[in-house]
């Protein structure tokens, strides 16, 4: 398995593309999902606004281009190390995180040691 980081991260994003047309801009594209989404968790942490229908589906959105693994690899490694309570929490919901996110910047990920968010749980057991 690539191991994620600055060198590598484009050409793993450009394997996992699941289009028959791949069209850079397209990928381009999704690729300003996951920097929504980093502004939706940083808007959620400052100002305690949760958007989580817009974050689900952002996830889902990239989960079908990327498929779910991938989706997960990216998003840990896009997403800042303080925020992974919030994204493990969608992804735990959405049923799309594994126990041991593999080779981000050289180091695996255990999520069973991420808490999760009890607030956005509740949000999210109501939909």
């Amino acid at each position: 398995m690539i191991d994620l980081n600055e060198d590598t991260f484009l050409v793993y994003v450009a394997k996992m593309y699941n289009s028959p047309t791949c069209i850079v801009s397209e990928l381009e594209d999704d690729l300003k999902k996951i920097k929504y989404l980093k502004r939706l968790f940083r808007r959620y942490k400052l100002t305690n606004v949760l958007k989580e229908r817009l974050i689900l589906n952002h996830i889902i959105l990239l989960s079908n281009v990327f498929g779910p693994e991938a989706t997960t690899r990216i998003l840990f490694y896009k997403v800042d190390e303080e925020d992974y309570v919030t994204l493990k929490t969608f992804l735990l919901y959405l049923n799309i995180l594994p126990e041991v996110v593999f080779s981000i910047n050289g180091k695996s990920i255990i999520t069973s040691h991420i808490p999760v968010d009890m607030e956005i749980a509740k949000v999210l057991r109501a939909i």
